[in-house]
């Protein structure tokens, strides 16, 4: 299966490789294999988890029904168009994240169940997307990537636990978490292996004599999808190239005042002064190389725990930290689903692109999740958490699972990690606090 895969048609051009969409008149996705041709069976799965600190408005969060019946609360509303490919999940909690003390208490292990520590050494465990790119992520260029919109922070809590737990959501080991990248113009370079002189050139036009090329060989049809494929692909990278130039200005503003740019402020430290722009490019990032195949992991934070984020165009005064310890607020209900409308955002923009008989969303899970549940409260009992896409067809969607009222040892949030583990063919007997998957899924 990643053999076949593996030699996936790809443009090259100068020192790069982007693996192609699917199409039917190319023979490497014609061929089905051996015992059935559903699109489960020839592309592969990916995951990806799009984090937002402090909890959301527990009053305009609920869902009811599933199917085209399906009822959707106030919050929840941006994912309509889709959510026959959702699952709203109620009631799922971390164990081990309750009772030690709010918020990097409550981050530290959000993906892992692992127990935290307090003081200068850092101790949390691998988190389940890196558990995933480790056994998937030798089939691609990045085994995966993992993104923020925010700079993490420095120091400790109050409580003495580290502000690196409140500033990371992906741990490649117990003692380190994967840096974070802000920089959407360095997101798109990595994957795309522009370095040198390469920066200033288009990718397109590294690989336009290839893509001339392959126009000859496939259908009208295919040639429509191409050319919309590379218009995208071109949209994007134009939004990145004036990020990248405000990158390089900011970099050199610090280096005349003899201080580090993460210390500035932004715009000035060349991030989007914009969340809006910011979070919307970085899923542009992961929609792209979802599509090319460059890697089938990402996280994605939009607002760490103990956030400063401001949001002007929802008129809200308060930074995010503050705004959520009014949390039944109408402001901090608007910045939830604004949050939660950046999942729509990526899951229409995956579903938008054809794979065999589905969508690239039809083979992906997007998880979105906040670390707590009510900010005022800095109660995270339970947690609010959706997903989207069906992984090849191994997850069922358009559902409503609440677990609420299962008991504890039937609502672990690592009962679902390994269940959806088990859909990405890694298989392991224990995961943090959980040995079982969970019910339903």
């Amino acid at each position: 299966m990643s053999k076949r895969i593996s030699r996936r048609t790809v443009l090259r051009g100068a020192g790069v490789t982007m693996a192609l969409p699917w199409m039917e008149s190319l023979p490497c996705f014609a061929a089905a294999p051996a015992g059935g041709s559903t699109a489960a069976q020839q592309f592969p799965k990916r995951f990806g988890v799009i984090f937002m600190g402090n909890g959301v408005n527990e009053d305009h969060w609920g869902s009811e029904g599933s199917g085209a019946e399906m009822k959707l609360s106030k919050t929840l509303s941006p994912l309509e168009p889709i959510k026959g490919k959702v699952n709203v999940i109620h009631g799922l909690f971390q164990k081990r994240a309750t009772g030690q003390g709010i918020h990097p208490a409550q981050t530290g292990a959000l993906l892992s169940g692992a127990a935290i520590q307090k003081g200068a050494i850092l101790r949390a465990g691998i988190t389940v997307d890196q558990m995933i790119a480790s056994r998937v992520g030798q089939d691609t260029p990045q085994s995966s990537i993992v993104l923020a919109c925010e700079q993490p922070m420095t120091g400790y809590h109050e409580t003495n636990f580290s502000l690196a737990y409140s500033s990371h959501i992906s741990w490649q080991s117990p003692e380190s978490p994967v840096p974070n990248e802000v920089y959407p113009s360095l997101a798109w370079d990595n994957l795309f292996e522009n370095r040198g002189s390469l920066r200033n050139m288009s990718i397109l036009d590294r690989v336009r004599e290839d893509a001339t090329s392959l126009t000859k060989k496939i259908s009208s049809g295919d040639k429509a999808k191409l050319e919309e494929y590379l218009t995208s692909v071109r949209e994007v990278e134009t939004r990145i190239d004036k990020m990248r130039g405000a990158k390089d200005k900011a970099e050199d503003v610090a280096k005349a005042k003899n201080k580090p740019v993460f210390s500035m402020d932004r715009p000035a430290n060349g991030l989007p002064e914009d969340l809006r722009e910011h979070a919307r490019l970085m899923c542009d990032v992961i929609a792209i190389a979802f599509q090319t195949d460059k890697t089938r992991v990402a996280t994605l934070l939009l607002a760490r725990d103990l956030s400063a984020m401001i949001y002007p165009w929802l008129g809200v005064k308060d930074g995010h930290h503050g705004a959520s310890h009014n949390n039944l607020s109408d402001s901090y209900e608007g910045i939830s689903r604004f949050h939660l409308s950046q999942l729509a955002y990526l899951a229409q923009k995956l579903d938008s692109m054809p794979e065999g008989e589905g969508t690239v969303l039809d083979n992906s899970c997007l998880m979105w999740l906040s670390n707590m549940w009510i900010g005022r409260k800095h109660d995270n009992t339970r947690l609010p958490l959706v997903t989207a896409g069906g992984l090849g067809g191994t997850l069922k969607t358009g559902r409503t699972l609440d677990y609420v009222n299962a008991g504890d040892e039937n609502r672990k949030l690592c009962s679902l990690f390994l269940s959806i583990m088990d859909r990405m063919d890694v298989r392991v007997d224990r995961f943090g606090d959980a040995d079982t998957r969970l019910a339903g899924v």
